[in-house]
């Protein structure tokens, strides 16, 4: 595996694990697709630093037991603010 590959790998689970980071927004922030991530993540550095995959791993599984919620919230918030705006009127 290409060193560059590597270090991505490493720099990836730390930012996940420091941010409490989803893929998408650790995708983004690395101008990566999430696929990418993900595969850096559970497979590419699970080679390199398994304890430092499962670590970031974890905190991708909280991520993604809860991505119901927050897309819950979101859609909450997009109507509410969009009934304040037509009360305004």
């Amino acid at each position: 595996m290409k060193d560059y590959i590597e270090e991505r790998a490493i720099d990836i689970a730390n930012y996940i694990i420091e941010n409490n980071a989803t893929v998408r927004q650790t995708a983004k922030a690395f101008g990566i697709s999430k696929s990418t991530v993900h595969k850096d993540v559970t497979e590419r550095l699970e080679q390199i630093n398994p304890t430092l995959a499962k670590d970031a791993r974890k905190v991708l599984d909280v991520n993604k037991q809860e991505r119901h919620i927050r897309g819950g919230m979101a859609t909450k918030e997009k109507y509410q603010h969009m009934h304040h705006e037509a009360e305004a009127y």
